[in-house]
């Protein structure tokens, strides 16, 4: 029996990376998922596979989270082919860095929408459906930008700064009818697509270096020498959507290897 035996939950941006890696330990735990992501054809891939592995009923769903008509519909969508919902896991979410002098400021709202606006949208579809049951546990992936301003990153920033005062405003909001609102603020997954990808070109042409340079950087930045791992983000995620955490709400819990204390 796992810690989330028969829970059912909706993670967001879950057809790949870090999203994915939630989704496969939700259901490792025993619970059933729906994956929701805007890549429809990535997502029902992971869903097939986790479900495969699990045993669990996993499926995949094309979602967009900055759309609130869509996502009301799609929360009462899977809350009916779940047969309720316990779980609601929001890491959906998008970096654009630049020179703030020079950013287009169409990118910088792109972000906010997506990162800020998003997780209001999905958190207040997910807390209706909770607050007519039992209750349940709604999870924002934050980020260690939340906590401290990030260079040339500023739209990132104050989305995740912006996402801890909605995360602490709707768990006061309900914290009487049993649904609970945390954040996770991990450290930088170093070895996530996104950064291989993405972040390590995106920071080597802002910072005027390589690639290598720029992953040695932030290295030496976390007093346990290392980047973060899936599995560092996905325990803390079992543990808010068990009821081991049931007396914890309104939360923003660094995973950060030390980098980040506050």
């Amino acid at each position: 029996m796992g810690r989330l035996q028969a829970k059912r939950a909706v993670v967001t941006g879950g057809a790949q990376g870090l999203g994915a890696a939630i989704v496969e330990h939700l259901a490792e735990e025993g619970c059933d998922v729906v994956v929701w992501d805007i890549n429809e054809e990535v997502a029902a891939e992971t869903a097939h596979r986790v479900a495969a592995a699990t045993g669990r009923a996993v499926t995949g769903a094309r979602v967009d989270v900055t759309d609130a008509g869509h996502v009301r519909q799609a929360v009462d969508a899977a809350a009916g082919e779940l047969g309720g919902l316990d779980v609601f896991v929001n890491n959906a979410g998008i970096l654009i860095s630049g020179d703030s002098i020079e950013f287009d400021v169409a990118k910088w709202r792109r972000v906010i929408d997506v990162n800020l606006v998003g997780y209001f949208i999905c958190a207040r579809e997910a807390a209706r459906v909770m607050l007519s049951g039992s209750g349940g546990s709604i999870i924002q992936i934050n980020s260690k930008s939340g906590k401290k301003g990030s260079f040339r990153n500023s739209a990132y920033a104050a989305s995740k700064f912006g996402g801890i005062g909605v995360t602490q405003s709707l768990a006061l909001e309900f914290a009487e009818a049993g649904v609970r609102v945390n954040a996770v603020c991990p450290g930088n997954l170093l070895d996530s697509p996104l950064w291989t990808e993405s972040l390590f070109k995106q920071y080597a042409a802002n910072q005027g270096t390589t690639e290598e340079e720029v992953r040695r950087k932030y290295i030496e930045q976390v007093p346990m020498k290392r980047g973060c791992a899936y599995r560092d983000v996905t325990n803390l995620v079992v543990f808010l959507a068990s009821d081991e955490s049931s007396y914890m709400t309104g939360q923003a819990i660094n995973v950060t290897g030390g980098q980040e204390m506050r």
